[in-house]
């Protein structure tokens, strides 16, 4: 992996969405615009979370696409959008919609990353207290260890 998985750029502060599905498409419409994905990923990311939900426990949910939309990812990536007022997931409150999308299964080992990260509750509250994306971005940043 050459390129890093989650790039500053991919790293929004204050998202607008109001809504789960808004929020999915916020993170999936970041991991187009870098170039990892085709905008047909966003509907298989839809897709997933209406059959499974993706939220993870403490203010975290990680969208990502079906198997069958595995033609639609161009490149390992990384979206993350941070919700000043948590958008109801199904019930749950989430702060953190990480859109993830992973070539030849790599997304098992970017899930692992920021699953270790998500479950440090100090580490999730200083994402939360982060005043800009750059800080968001530099407490993630081992995301992209090799």
């Amino acid at each position: 992996m050459t390129q890093k998985i989650l790039e500053p750029g991919n790293v929004v502060a204050a998202g607008t969405a109001t809504t789960r599905d808004e929020a999915i498409r916020e993170a999936g419409m970041l991991l187009v615009t870098a170039g990892a994905v085709r905008e047909d990923y966003i509907d298989s990311m839809l897709e997933r979370e209406s059959s499974v939900s993706t939220y993870m426990g403490n203010f975290l949910a990680i969208p990502h696409g079906t198997n069958e939309a595995k033609d639609s990812i161009l490149r390992s990536a990384l979206s993350l959008v941070r919700y000043t007022e948590p958008i109801d997931w199904d019930g749950e409150p989430v702060r953190f919609a990480v859109g993830i999308a992973g070539l030849n299964n790599e997304h098992l080992e970017i899930l692992s990353k920021i699953a270790i990260v998500f479950s440090d509750e100090d580490e999730v509250q200083k994402l939360v207290e982060a005043s800009s994306a750059e800080e968001i971005y530099t407490l993630l940043e081992e995301v992209n260890a090799e």
